[in-house]
């Protein structure tokens, strides 16, 4: 999938661990998990704002696009 989540960087950044950042959204630390690792189909824009709040950055921090590779023949 060309969207790329970087929640983990983000983390990295806050030195927060994802069950304390699971907590202050309002997510199970396993869905949070889905999320992180590019897995879920779609995500609430609330989720995303709370995202936002607690990590004091951008949605473009948090997901951003790559072309897929497209190996032509």
């Amino acid at each position: 999938m060309p969207i790329v989540v970087d929640i983990d960087v983000m983390l990295a950044r806050r030195k927060m661990s994802v069950g304390e950042l699971a907590e202050r959204i309002g997510i199970t630390p396993a869905n949070l998990a889905v999320l992180k690792n590019g897995r879920a189909k779609a995500v609430r824009f609330v989720t995303l704002a709370a995202l936002c709040d607690v990590l004091e950055c951008q949605p473009g921090d948090l997901l951003r696009w790559e072309a897929e590779d497209v190996a032509g023949g």
